[in-house]
């Protein structure tokens, strides 16, 4: 980076903010980092991250932030101290916020909205990708609103994703997060549910899952999550409750905008078991278990 490049902050240091951190850190980019778990900006730290006290410490020394946060109703509560700095006449330095979070198109446009208010350029950049892919550089980036983004910005967006999909305007790139999230969710539901079934007809499930990569069924789904699912290895990527939160927006964005989505209402069944089983923070391809369980219930 030139002299000249923003000073970066970051709120949300959870498993796609150190993903996200790790990529710009590796550029020996400095960045100001803050998450209400002390543990992980400790983490951040320990990675060569400059750790914050809060978001109002971020505020005040990063001119490009970027937001990995739960979900809009976090984000919103963010906005909320920005606009309380400024009640306080202390001037943040932001001059843009990108924000990763995937939340439901209206509270996007709210979000937007309010950042307007403050003088804040707001950028969506919903990544299409597990934090694993984030890290080694080939999870996807879709944008909105990008046409604020100045070169330097636009540079250090492609250190975290060199490949972006620009969609047009704010609240476009959550719209199509969830197109993506539909699919890939489902893809991983469908594998799932296809090696229990062949496990139960008696078939090597490493084996079968080794053949399936080389037939017409192959998926990039199998690639990332297959060998998961074959050791039950739950350590987290992406997190089974994040996905199944998404899920719930998928089928109140399809209703409001007449869609059909029966097959979505049952992934959200499944889901929704593997949370009440414990497996909201493991990995989302632990939706491999609401298939065991279900016929170990006789279902």
């Amino acid at each position: 980076m030139n002299q000249n490049s923003p000073e970066i902050g970051l709120i949300g240091i959870g498993l796609l903010g150190t993903a996200i951190a790790n990529r710009l850190l590796h550029g020996t980019s400095s960045i100001h980092g803050y998450d209400c778990d002390p543990l992980q900006v400790e983490s951040f730290a320990e990675s060569g991250g400059t750790p914050s006290q809060s978001i109002k410490e971020v505020a005040l020394r990063s001119q490009l932030v970027f937001l990995c946060l739960p979900n809009s109703d976090v984000v919103a509560n963010v906005i909320t101290e920005l606009h309380a700095l400024r009640n306080q006449s202390q001037q943040t330095a932001i001059r843009t916020i990108i924000d990763t979070t995937t939340g439901r198109p209206d509270e996007v446009i709210a979000n937007a909205e309010q950042l307007k208010q403050l003088g804040i350029q707001y950028v969506e950049a919903t990544v299409a990708g597990s934090s694993q892919q984030v890290s080694d550089g080939s999870a996807i980036i879709f944008l909105g609103g990008a046409d604020c983004l100045t070169s330097d910005e636009r540079k250090i967006l492609r250190k975290v994703a060199p490949q972006q999909f620009e969609l047009g305007a704010i609240g476009e790139a959550t719209r199509f997060k969830l197109v993506h999230n539909l699919l890939l969710g489902l893809n991983r539901a469908v594998l799932a549910e296809a090696l229990a079934f062949a496990e139960s007809l008696g078939f090597d499930v490493r084996r079968t899952l080794s053949i399936l990569e080389q037939s017409p069924a192959a998926s990039s789904v199998m690639q990332s999550k297959g060998q998961k699912m074959v050791k039950r290895d739950w350590s987290p990527q992406a997190k089974l409750a994040q996905h199944l939160k998404d899920v719930g927006i998928i089928l109140s964005t399809a209703s409001e905008a007449g869609a059909r989505t029966p097959f979505s209402v049952l992934h959200s069944v499944l889901l929704e078991q593997c949370v009440r089983a414990g497996l909201g923070d493991a990995d989302n391809s632990a939706i491999r278990e609401a298939f065991d369980r279900l016929t170990a219930d006789g279902d």
